[in-house]
């Protein structure tokens, strides 16, 4: 056998990281506006990551200034579970230490953008307060666990975001670091090596989604460890794991692909917590920790297949796994709009465009939550769900947002209802171009197009992202519109709604311009040729690429 090969710059600096420690307590109280070095790692485990505002990059180095460091700052929250006084602290930390919004994200979490390095300790401390936290918000750990986002009081519900809560518990770091650092806390004697990530943690991130045949909302099979709950009736049989996806890729990089999880076994009612510590177990000793861009868990399943992965995680269970059990097709339940919830009590899904909360928005969303006691939970489409309410206030609550201005659900088409894009510019440090800032014209143009062919109320899912690396799920839906490079766009067809299929590429380097115009030869096709209750996603695997490309030929030549 040869030499192992050399790891990775990020996997030196773990090992001689002191348990996350690093210089990270000094750096922050040093007074500099960036941190540097060795320290800018160990951040993202804390649930930080630095950047600096790519909008007046050009013009500060023209002037001779330095570039404008800022930190985005991620919220552990798992299922998407808020309270109405955890949500009202972090609305106000937003104007305190951040840029004035909250980001909803499709991992449920909040992000704060725009916070200053000086603010870092205020921020993380006033998170804390509320009884959340960042810790495992980013770096190479578990991260925030979701689930489905509706509050029904039922049993299936119920165990859904229990398992949640419960596995994000377990699996969380057990490093003190976090403490002594930003919460001032001390340091306690002894060994501080965790004792299930190791003195290197994870060669790189690992998330985890729950869902049911019934609603797979969360895009279960994009996660490292997809975990399918089965139930007959009210009674729990068990979880059926899904292993290896997850989108992120680079362009031009064959190494690095999208990929869908695969399932691998059947885990009983009472094995939830070790089966799922022996996923992790598995990518801590088989992932690549030399190369980063190759590191995922899920390279590890496509290289070494399903039942090598299900003998690995037999051993470390000490017993055999059964094979996955049969279940239903997926489906994917829509949760804006008014909902019963099970209990005498309703529930409003709110649209989020982009899920960005500010403005009119922002003001509305606090002034129910203060009025009415409302808990929100964060959706994985970036939306928000106000639960527990009062059916006598239904009329007051509608009003309140009608009164500010917010659009509901029932007055978007289904496309822009079902799109999702993530921050991008100016904020992210890996974006090739626009996603957030450009959703509402892109999918205007869409919406426009799609209404010219009768297709005004088709339901399809859009994901822009302004790189490959997939934060907003865009292999994963009928239509991925990928960042390719300042101003352009790779598009993806051919993915389903439910959440089963990958996309594949069809068009690349598309003006932002022309993305709808693009578009617009297939949805004509589809109109007329589509087979009965065929959706685009499907339609576009149906045909397949060579097909698709000849449709649009015509338009592609006349645009050359």
């Amino acid at each position: 056998m040869g030499d192992a090969p050399p790891v990775s710059k990020v996997e030196r600096i773990k090992a001689q990281s002191d348990g996350l420690r690093g210089g990270l307590a000094a750096a922050a109280a040093d007074g500099s506006p960036a941190f540097a070095g060795p320290a800018v790692a160990l951040l993202k485990f804390h649930g930080a990551y630095q950047g600096y505002d790519r909008d007046t990059a050009t013009e500060r180095k023209q002037s001779g200034q330095e570039k404008l460091h800022q930190l985005m700052v991620r919220v552990r929250i798992p299922a998407g579970r808020l309270t109405a006084a955890q949500y009202l602290a972090l609305d106000e930390l937003a104007d305190r230490t951040g840029n004035g919004s909250l980001r909803l994200t499709t991992r449920q979490s909040v992000q704060f953008h725009g916070v200053l390095k000086r603010n870092l300790k205020e921020t993380i401390g006033a998170i804390d307060a509320s009884l959340l936290t960042t810790l495992a918000a980013c770096g190479d750990v578990v991260r925030t666990v979701t689930t489905v986002a509706a509050p029904i009081r039922d049993a299936v519900h119920r165990r859904l975001e229990e398992d949640a809560r419960s596995l994000s518990r377990h699996l969380l770091p057990s490093t003190g670091a976090y403490h002594e650092i930003w919460l001032d806390g001390e340091r306690v004697a002894g060994a501080d090596e965790d004792a299930l990530y190791g003195a290197t943690y994870l060669p790189r991130k690992f998330k985890i989604g729950l869902a049911t045949p019934e609603d797979n909302s969360v895009d279960v099979l994009t996660n490292d460890l997809g975990i399918v709950v089965l139930f007959e009736g009210d009674d729990l049989i068990g979880y059926n794991f899904a292993l290896g996806g997850g989108l992120g890729m680079t362009h031009n990089n064959p190494r690095t692909f999208p990929r869908l999880a695969s399932f691998v076994a059947f885990v009983g009612p009472d094995d939830l917590l070790s089966a799922a510590a022996a996923v992790v177990k598995l990518h801590r000793d088989y992932g690549d920790r030399s190369d980063r861009r190759h590191a995922r868990l899920k390279y590890v399943i496509a290289e070494h297949g399903d039942a090598w992965a299900k003998a690995r995680l037999g051993e470390y269970l000490g017993k055999a796994l059964e094979n996955p059990r049969p279940m239903p097709a997926f489906r994917v339940n829509d949760h804006l709009g008014w909902h019963e919830q099970g209990d005498g009590r309703l529930y409003l899904g709110v649209p989020v465009p982009s899920g960005r909360v500010q403005g009119a928005l922002r003001q509305a969303f606090r002034a129910l939550i203060e009025r009415f006691g409302l808990d929100p939970i964060i959706t994985p489409t970036q939306d928000l769900i106000f639960s527990n309410v009062r059916p006598e206030d239904r009329a007051a609550i509608e009003a309140v947002l009608r009164t500010s201005g917010v659009v509901l659900a029932d007055e978007i088409a289904p496309v822009r209802r079902w799109s999702l894009a993530c921050p991008a510019l100016p904020s992210c440090g890996l974006a090739l171009t626009e996603a957030e800032r450009v959703q509402d014209p892109m999918i205007s143009g869409i919406e426009t197009a799609l209404a010219r062919h009768g297709l005004a109320d088709e339901t399809l899912s859009i994901r822009i992202t302004g790189c490959p690396n997939g934060c907003a799920r865009p292999y994963a839906g009928d239509i991925g519109i990928v960042g390719r490079l300042p101003g352009h766009y790779a598009i993806y067809v051919g993915g389903d709604f439910a959440g089963t299929r990958l996309n594949f590429p069809l068009l690349d380097r598309v003006a932002e311009a022309d993305v709808a115009s693009s578009l617009e030869p297939l949805f004509a096709d589809f109109a007329a040729n589509r087979h009965p209750n065929e959706g685009f996603g499907d339609y576009c695997h149906r045909l397949g690429k060579e097909r698709l490309l000849a449709a649009l030929a015509p338009a592609l030549e006349k645009a050359s």
